[in-house]
């Protein structure tokens, strides 16, 4: 079954992360710095995740001026979105390992069909 949303390099890159520590919750800019992405990128992959319930957000409760930062939004994946971002990223890896992987060509099995995000 294909995820409901198109699943670019840089999609992959943010559920590699995610996938990396599964227990483990991440701000925006965590996952940015791990998937060597900028946040402009980050942010709506994560919105796309969040409404496909692959991935929970919550704000963090804490006192942004005693702080000195503002809150962070923090985000980790489902039980069910683990199980299927590690079933696509096998099977994205299994299509590279094929040579049926053509990264940024459409109409190429695995191809990105337009944009990058």
């Amino acid at each position: 079954m294909s995820p409901p949303f198109r699943m670019t390099l840089a999609t992959q890159e943010v559920l590699r992360a995610l996938v990396a520590e599964p227990s483990r919750e991440f701000y925006g800019l965590e996952i940015g710095q791990q998937a060597g992405l900028p946040s402009g990128t980050i942010h709506p992959i994560l919105a796309r995740l969040e409404a496909a319930e692959w991935v929970v957000s919550r704000w963090e409760d804490i006192d942004a001026q005693a702080e000195g930062r503002p809150r962070r939004r923090y985000y980790s994946l489902t039980p069910d979105g683990l199980e299927l971002a590690r079933d696509a990223l096998a099977r994205i890896g299994a299509k590279r390992a094929s040579g049926v992987w053509a990264p940024g060509r459409p109409g190429i099995a695995g191809g990105m069909a337009g944009g990058t995000a």
